[in-house]
């Protein structure tokens, strides 16, 4: 069984429960796709970022079980996004449903020296193309807020496989900035 961490987020309204309905239904649907949730954190609202976006998110992470490679997993998300009504207008645009498979196992792919290039970029990165190919660990994870609250609640221990600093230690290092408006939803 292969170990994987997802983010999870919406900021388009959906139904009665609003921005939680899409990643609630996201949960339901991955052990049809073979990822079995193992721990799932609380959900964050966030600021949409870039700023001026559209509404705030709902963001969350979970760990999770599959028997899939890699690629099979995040054709998994992909396929779970689709059956919820995702389309991809624009990068880092509004969305009902975004699944980011974070770390397959401690995968590092496509080799080390592109992951550390795509994670220098920053801010940089929205101004490029997504990568066409799968990058393992993602390269943003590190400096977003919204990912690493979620994911402090569920694996404050993982390592990033090239850094070697825990979810907890990522999370320290963050500048104010990128918590500010962060906040754990009730219940």
């Amino acid at each position: 069984m292969n170990l994987i961490i997802v983010a999870v987020g919406s900021n388009l309204q959906s139904g009665p429960f609003g921005a939680t309905g899409p990643l609630c239904d996201a949960l339901s649907g991955m052990p049809g796709e073979s990822i079995r949730p193992r721990l799932v954190s609380p959900w964050f609202r966030s600021p949409a970022w870039p700023p001026g976006i559209g509404p705030d998110f709902v963001n969350g992470a979970l760990l999770a079980d599959t028997p899939l490679g890699a690629e099979e997993s995040l054709a998994a998300l992909h396929r779970i996004e689709n059956a919820l009504g995702r389309v991809r207008e624009r990068r880092w645009g509004p969305r009902l449903i975004d699944l980011d498979l974070l770390a397959w196992n401690d995968l590092v792919t496509p080799g080390r020296a592109e992951v550390e290039a795509l994670m220098a970029l920053g801010l940089e990165a929205g101004n490029r193309p997504a990568p066409e190919h799968l990058v393992l660990p993602h390269p943003r994870l590190h400096e977003r807020g919204f990912v690493l609250a979620p994911l402090l609640k569920v694996a404050p221990d993982w390592r990033h496989p090239l850094t070697g600093l825990s979810v907890r230690e990522m999370h320290a290092r963050l500048p104010a900035a990128a918590l500010e408006g962060l906040a754990e939803l009730p219940g």
